[in-house]
């Protein structure tokens, strides 16, 4: 017999404090507006206070919940910016106990012109900041006796590779596998530790390729099984579940937002294989 039975209440964050990185704008404003939809409150952190940085600070503090913004810049000196986000984001919120690693970015070159400095700038971001700021928060819950959750932003490009996205590729494999270690080691703790890896979705970043090329977006949106390229808006209800009661035992995994791409073995049949039982119909 079942001793617990499904409750609404368990996806609610009331009570809870959520710092996000790179929360200002495209998955990261997505994700702390769902956040704060769900109760929590907020800490945003982004490269600067402009007026991105104030819209959605004013949507999170819409669903009446407290939302503040610290800046830093988390590809430069990574390992100093990472002590004064934190500290400045408990000056804040001395309660943070969810952290969302979501600061991220796409500085590729073509491998074979790729120099170290653009390679390091890409790890440290993409990698290296989530994992001290971890650490940061691992220490402080571990003291506290804090359960606290952590959420990294990986990437279907952790998984699938594209040729000119090497250090971009490499940071987001190294992301999940960064997510299943801290798993093993912090669960003993209570703390959780996961991951959420986006497909293609509409963001600042993004909607400058596909705005100016339609023809790169039909071609992605008949690349993905369910046929869409959506808003960052879907990343959201992802990062509430996992965060939530709900997700209690579920530790060191990687959620694929990725409308079944993940899933897709073959989207380009070579020429004589596109008609038959291989066909595949939108």
């Amino acid at each position: 017999m079942l001793s617990v039975c499904f409750e609404v209440s368990q996806m609610r964050l009331d009570g809870r404090t959520a710092l996000i990185t790179g929360g200002t704008q495209g998955v990261g404003a997505a994700i702390a507006a769902a956040l704060a939809s769900a109760g929590a409150n907020i800490v945003l952190h982004g490269l600067r206070d402009d007026e991105q940085a104030q819209k959605t600070l004013e949507i999170c503090r819409a669903k009446n919940v407290s939302a503040s913004l610290v800046t830093a810049d988390l590809m430069a000196d990574t390992d100093n910016a990472v002590v004064r986000l934190a500290t400045s984001a408990l000056d804040f919120e001395p309660t943070i106990d969810l952290l969302v690693n979501n600061a991220g970015a796409y500085i590729d070159k073509p491998f074979l012109e790729m120099d170290y400095e653009t390679f390091d700038r890409t790890m440290r971001l993409n990698v290296a900041a989530g994992y001290f700021l971890t650490q940061y928060f691992a220490r402080r819950w571990i003291e506290q006796r804090t359960k606290g959750r952590v959420l990294f932003t990986g990437s279907i490009n952790g998984l699938l590779a594209e040729p000119t996205h090497t250090a971009y590729d490499a940071s987001k494999a190294a992301v999940a596998g960064l997510v299943r270690s801290l798993c093993v080691t912090l669960a003993p703790h209570g703390i959780r530790v996961n991951a959420m890896a986006p497909g293609l979705v509409r963001t600042p970043l993004t909607n400058q390729v596909l705005d100016s090329n339609p023809a790169a977006l039909e071609w992605m949106k008949l690349h993905t099984p369910n046929g869409s390229v959506p808003e960052p808006d879907v990343c959201g209800g992802a990062a509430v579940f996992l965060l939530s009661d709900l997700a209690e035992h579920i530790h060191g995994q990687t959620l694929y937002v990725d409308g079944g791409m993940s899933a897709w073995q073959q989207p380009d049949l070579p020429v004589g294989l596109e008609k038959g039982p291989l066909r595949i119909v939108r």
